[in-house]
């Protein structure tokens, strides 16, 4: 037994891991990220960590990284994970690919980081079993992973009741037949896939090339990268992906600030992307702005469908960093008098004092310094933000709703003005399109407790209790967590400890308990 990694070893073991492998180790894993280290330093090096990292470090010791990348991750699937994602591929995304490719008569789709296999074979099965007509097309399924013991147990199509835990039985009984305690695939199904072994964030232009697939299931993979690593594959899958094609990622993921390349769809109770037509890419094209919370002035430089990617968390960073600094002195003219505001020169000036006055219950007020903002601010999607907040608790809600439809214009990943589109049209009587915004908005942002508030009153409002009360239960919880600035921009006037307790008597009231 050696001793215990030194705190500079597992440091740089956790960069090497994130360079080799985009895996993101947070702080409070350190601990486990050093027993690792132990473990691998024993095995490989004699227990020296120093070697060991430099073996690393020097781009070598490919199944040392699968190794790593294994004890990092969850490679547990099994066969048809989130069926919601099989039908719309099955039910929509099939259809509208069958129809681009009708020229060519070939339909390529990838599985990246397909573990032991059951993703990659469900498509197939999908594919098989699929309502359209695909006599006389060429499918090809490529199922990659860096790890290669899952690979080859892919490979044979052996697979335990376990992993067939959410398959239909007449899909078992079709596809798979019983040996010993386990169940064999079909030859005719595994013969559609292939496997290969490959590390995503390795380039390969031979393999990576432009347009190739027409569908991309990537699910639960970018959840464990780096911001820098997410975006580097995720533009790597845009570029291999044919304008029009369809990117699938797991429930907890979102593009939300990495690529401004996909629309969201939202279909059969799910979400996934659709690439921009070749019409739109070459405005959207470039890397994702990264995070900030310095408040930039605003820029006529700055394009909607580029720089404006960051959602609801830009805007509450950025507003965050504001609220926290002193009031801003008005900008006096040489007579003493105050100029207009739209004069002054920092427009993050007009946007802090309308914060301020938003704080302060003065709407009125607050839209008149909006109303001051250059006229850049257009495509500025915080401003807009802004203006669409102070309209919906103003009462304008028609002209909120041009606002916001104008905002996702600029960033259709927005949580912010898909939550406020819902409280719009629930005023419009339309309970289905509020009901989908909200959806859209805690997809796009899992932790923004306000749309679980409003999908709540809205099931307890249409007698769906059991709704009512999981929506309210998981607003009870994220509330406590909620950002101070996200709660003065959604809270619609109320504190956080006054919607706490609106979601306990809601609850109450629905025969829940919170």
């Amino acid at each position: 037994m050696t001793r215990r990694p030194r705190p500079a070893d597992v440091h740089r073991f956790r960069a090497l891991v994130a360079r080799r492998l985009g895996l993101h180790i947070e702080d409070g894993k350190l601990d486990l990220l050093a027993d690792l280290l132990q473990r691998r330093c024993e095995k490989w090096s004699r227990g020296s960590c120093t070697e060991y990292l430099d073996r690393l470090a020097s781009d070598g010791a490919p199944d040392e990284l699968a190794a790593i990348a294994t004890e990092l991750t969850v490679g547990e699937t099994y066969f048809f994970r989130n069926p919601d994602h099989f039908a719309a591929f099955a039910e929509t995304v099939l259809p509208e690919r069958q129809r681009e490719r009708g020229d060519v008569h070939r339909l390529r789709i990838l599985s990246a980081g397909c573990a032991s296999g059951e993703e990659a074979y469900s498509l197939a099965i999908s594919l098989r079993t699929a309502a359209v007509q695909l006599g006389g097309w060429t499918l090809d399924i490529v199922g990659i992973d860096v790890n290669p013991a899952s690979l080859a147990r892919a490979a044979e199509g052996r697979y335990s009741p376990w992993s067939l835990r959410e398959t239909p039985p007449q899909v078992t009984a079709r596809f798979f037949r019983p040996e010993g305690r386990g169940f064999v695939l079909d030859d005719t199904i595994r013969s559609m896939v292939v496997f290969e072994e490959r590390n995503l964030l390795d380039d390969d232009p031979v393999f990576w090339q432009p347009e190739a697939f027409d569908v991309v299931f990537c699910r639960n993979v970018i959840m464990y990268f780096t911001a820098d690593a997410s975006q580097l594959v995720i533009a790597r899958i845009a570029r291999t992906l044919a304008p029009g094609g369809f990117l699938f990622l797991g429930h907890a993921e979102t593009l939300r600030g990495i690529s401004p390349e996909f629309h969201l769809c939202h279909t059969h109770d799910t979400f996934y992307y659709q690439r921009r037509p070749a019409s739109e890419l070459h405005a959207v094209r470039g890397p994702a702005t990264a995070l900030s919370t310095a408040p930039p002035e605003f820029d006529e430089s700055r394009k909607a469908t580029g720089s404006w990617t960051e959602s609801i968390q830009r805007a509450a960073d950025r507003i965050a960093t504001l609220a926290r600094r002193p009031a801003p002195q008005p900008i006096r003219a040489p007579d003493g008098r105050s100029p207009s505001l739209a004069s002054q020169p920092n427009a993050a000036v007009l946007l802090a004092r309308a914060l301020e006055l938003l704080r302060e219950e003065r709407l009125a007020d607050a839209m008149d310094v909006v109303r001051a903002f250059p006229p850049a601010s257009r495509t500025d999607a915080d401003a807009q933000l802004l203006r669409a907040v102070l309209l919906t608790n103003s009462g304008d809600l028609p002209e909120a709703e041009r606002v916001c439809r104008h905002l996702l214009e600029l960033d259709e990943l927005n949580a912010g003005a898909h939550y406020l589109l819902a409280l719009c049209r629930e005023q419009a009587g339309d309970a289905r399109a509020a009901v989908d915004h909200n959806q859209t908005a805690a997809y796009l942002d899992p932790g923004f407790a306000m749309p679980h508030v409003h999908l709540g009153l809205v099931a307890r409002r249409a007698g769906d209790l059991e709704a009512a009360r999981r929506e309210l239960e998981r607003a009870w919880v994220l509330l406590p967590r909620e950002d101070p600035a996200r709660i003065l921009l959604f809270g619609g006037g109320f504190s956080r400890q006054a919607l706490v307790e609106l979601c306990r008597a809601e609850l109450t009231a629905c025969g829940g308990a919170a």
